[in-house]
């Protein structure tokens, strides 16, 4: 039970997501055709958004909903593999018409066939944590 404030917040984001057009596969192709700003926006947004929380993280000491110190882990630098990895997540994305966030959206919106994509996904994140060490 303590974790139900979670569920509240998915389906809180899940609705922003729907209601933003975010999981409109025809605004996913406009980005792609770069005939749109909308989803552009949208990105970049999340992306100062997160440098935002990142920051605060770090520099408030916070702790995570356990009370546990969250501690960011620096990456090394691996410019191809990050190069080749994006490459196949931007294929990927453009093939299905949807990002990996909104995946459970659709599922929820009544779009069966988008398991078909959650189950490749998975398996995907499944295969690269075997692989890639």
């Amino acid at each position: 039970m303590k974790l139900i404030k979670f569920l509240f917040i998915g389906i809180g984001f899940g609705i922003i997501l729907v209601k933003a057009e975010i999981v409109s596969w025809y605004r996913i192709i406009e980005m792609f055709r770069f005939e749109s700003f909308h989803m552009y926006g949208v990105i970049g947004l999340a992306v100062v958004l997160g440098v935002i929380a990142l920051q605060i993280i770090k520099r408030k000491n916070l702790k995570d909903y356990e009370g546990n110190p969250i501690v960011i882990e620096p990456k090394p630098k691996q410019y191809t593999r990050n190069l080749i990895g994006g490459i196949i997540f931007g294929l990927g994305w453009a093939l299905i018409g949807a990002c990996p966030g909104p995946l459970f959206v659709l599922a929820g919106f009544g779009y069966v066939s988008i398991l078909i994509v959650i189950v490749a996904a998975v398996l995907g994140a499944f295969l690269k944590g075997i692989l890639v060490k």
